[in-house]
């Protein structure tokens, strides 16, 4: 697999890099910040019947054959200086930059893979309608760079399943960036978001005026 470069140190990366997805999709589409947060569809979000377990995470990842679940081709992905790959895909050595908090890694073991949107917040936002297969390829997506992201399990567990208006990444640096990830990840999967949520986003997006989003619909 290719290394990725280091996405981190980029709090100046002011774009979301389309990578192909798995799943048929229509063609890129690349909007300013503030455009893309308008397209966002407005609605009022429910959690009734959610259940973790309705996501098939971690699976076989987009290369079955190499061994290696999804969580560990994107820590193979992102890794800065890569890791040794040993028997069942366990991982030693490398390093990794977390970009919400702004620090280094050195063990894979104390990274979590984040998804760019929380589980429950998708489920929230337009999953509960899902079929399983897709809600499937969304918690296992590498079609676009943001949707996983490898963190300090620290910043991971703080942001739980909170959106944009109850979180930010510590890093105030990176929020331009956050947000247009978050931004892209809604608009690729036809995700919605509330009033509360709507408003953080505009708001951020308002300070963040050379910051594009490049994204991808999953069809």
């Amino acid at each position: 697999m290719v290394i990725s470069v280091l996405r981190g140190l980029a709090a100046a990366s002011l774009a979301i890099l389309p990578v192909a997805a798995s799943n048929p999709a229509h063609a890129a589409e690349t909007l300013p910040l503030t455009e893309a947060v308008t397209r966002l569809p407005v609605a009022t979000e429910s959690r009734e019947g959610y259940d973790r377990d309705a996501f098939r995470h971690w699976n076989t990842g987009d290369d079955p054959a190499d061994g290696c679940s999804t969580r560990n081709e994107v820590l193979i992905n992102e890794a800065v200086e890569p890791p040794a790959i040993g028997p069942r895909c366990r991982l030693s050595g490398g390093s990794w930059w977390s970009y919400y908090d702004q620090v280094w890694v050195t063990s894979a073991s104390g990274l979590d893979i984040d998804h760019m949107v929380p589980l429950a917040e998708s489920w929230d936002s337009g999953a509960s309608a899902w079929t399983a297969q897709r809600r499937e390829a969304y918690a296992n997506d590498q079609g676009a760079e943001a949707s996983l992201v490898a963190v300090t399990a620290r910043s991971n567990r703080s942001k739980a399943d909170q959106d944009p208006a109850q979180w930010m990444p510590p890093a105030s640096e990176v929020h331009c960036r956050y947000v247009a990830e978050w931004v892209g990840t809604k608009l690729r999967w036809n995700l919605t978001a509330d009033e509360a949520e709507m408003a953080a986003l505009q708001d951020v997006a308002g300070g963040c005026p050379e910051q594009s989003v490049i994204f991808e619909p999953v069809a």
